[in-house]
């Protein structure tokens, strides 16, 4: 029996709620057309954010940190160099916002309502819950979350977490779409590569604007000066800079999980790889430009 199966049964018994995954869009299997789509997922859930006060009882994890960005924007790469330093666990990407927790009767509701815990409530335990699970095992001190749909929940991400961090992740936004238009070429005309990636960067730089004290590190400026923007992103994160985040090492496919993040070989290969070129001005969409500016990659 599935570890899942074993799991709700233990909690139908002794609670009347189950945890659930939420709806694919197509047969129980997310497309990567879909995994573009991810502003239309679902209603958001109430929710209460805990004050300030009440976080050493209402949450297991403190000081998550979430790395923000669109597609095809570095994060894999990103997410090696953080989990090569000492203090810092990077797991692959865990999709938490994915998760969602239902009362299977009036009983439980009724139950959960009288604890002051509606759906959002709920979920957010749970989210606290694995996040704070991995890190243990992990034996660390920090856990960083990269998924890219984090840029659609920001605001959800520091309500659960309000001593949460978070490091926004720029690239040429030409360069987002070109890459995500290259790793399918027949499904993905360059045109639709625009517009999908145009909404993550659109979420990204929303969530950027709202957060004062987030970071923000561009990707070209990793693949040019790692050592430089790593002793930047300790500093940010109050650890000591750690030179193994240069040369996390060699990975193979069982450490890299496809659909869970870059797995091609750049990554595979341990250390930092330069970039592609930068487009010229000609090259960019009249979609992109403003973005362009808005990142800073205009001449």
């Amino acid at each position: 029996m599935s570890l899942a199966r074993n799991l709700n049964r233990a909690l139908t018994v002794t609670t009347g709620l189950q945890v659930r995954r939420a709806p694919q869009a197509a047969k129980g299997k997310q497309s990567k057309k879909s995994a573009a789509a991810e502003p239309a997922a679902r209603q958001p859930a109430a929710y209460r954010c805990p004050p300030a006060g009440e976080l050493p009882t209402e949450r297991l994890l403190r000081r998550p940190v979430f790395i923000i960005s669109s597609i095809r924007s570095g994060s894999t790469l990103l997410r090696m160099m953080m989990g090569a330093h000492p203090r810092l666990h990077a797991p692959h990407e865990l999709h938490i916002g994915r998760l969602e927790v239902a009362c299977t009767n009036w009983h439980s509701e009724r139950a959960m309502s009288e604890l002051g815990l509606r759906r959002g409530d709920l979920e957010h335990l749970l989210w606290d819950r694995v996040l704070h699970r991995e890190l243990t095992r992990s034996g660390k001190d920090h856990v960083v979350e990269k998924t890219p749909a984090n840029a659609y929940m920001y605001r959800r991400l520091k309500d659960c977490w309000p001593d949460a961090r978070f490091v926004f992740l720029l690239r040429h936004p030409e360069s987002i779409a070109r890459s995500w238009h290259e790793s399918d070429p027949v499904k993905r005309p360059h045109d639709t590569a625009v517009t999908d990636v145009l909404r993550y960067m659109t979420a990204v730089e929303e969530a950027r604007t709202a957060d004062a004290d987030g970071f923000t590190v561009r990707y070209e400026d990793i693949t040019d000066d790692p050592e430089r923007e790593m002793r930047r992103l300790c500093a940010y994160l109050d650890v000591d800079y750690a030179p193994a985040m240069l040369n996390y090492g060699r990975k193979s496919s069982a450490e890299l999980v496809r659909g869970l993040g870059d797995w091609r070989e750049n990554i595979r290969t341990g250390t930092v790889q330069p970039g592609r070129a930068l487009p010229r001005e000609d090259e960019v969409p009249e979609r992109l430009r403003p973005m362009c500016a808005a990142w800073g990659y205009t001449s």
